[in-house]
């Protein structure tokens, strides 16, 4: 049974950073095949980061330069380093996995997996 388990979650004051962090179980996945997402309140589930198909690191426009993206496959995990936070970022964060590639071709895929999400808040 596959899990993705994400933390790091939590308050922060605008400005200030965090880092989530996503376990895998169950089986393991491309470097390409766990990506990060959210989805803020009145608003639908958006791609924020993720490695692509061709193992580009690839970034919302909004978060880059300031979010960074990390993967252990040895560890099964993908991380997300968010600097420089703003309460635009307030957003339940959730880690998904694919069988394949998140991210081909400029065009994004669906999870066949997702986490149950961690809540981050950022206060201006």
């Amino acid at each position: 049974q596959v899990r993705l388990v994400e933390s790091g979650g939590g308050l922060v004051q605008a400005g200030g950073s965090l880092r989530l962090s996503c376990q895998a179980s169950g089986r393991t996945f491309a470097t390409s095949g766990m990506g990060w997402f959210r989805q803020a309140p009145g608003k639908g589930r958006e791609l924020v980061s993720v490695f692509d198909w061709l193992g580009g690191e690839y970034y919302v426009d909004s978060v880059k330069g300031r979010f960074t993206i990390s993967r252990d496959k040895l560890k099964n995990t993908v991380d997300l380093q968010m600097n420089s936070l703003k309460p635009e970022d307030t957003a339940v964060y959730y880690c998904g996995a694919g069988n394949g590639a998140l991210r081909v071709d400029g065009r994004n895929k669906e999870p066949n997996y997702w986490g149950q999400g961690t809540q981050v808040t950022v206060s201006s």
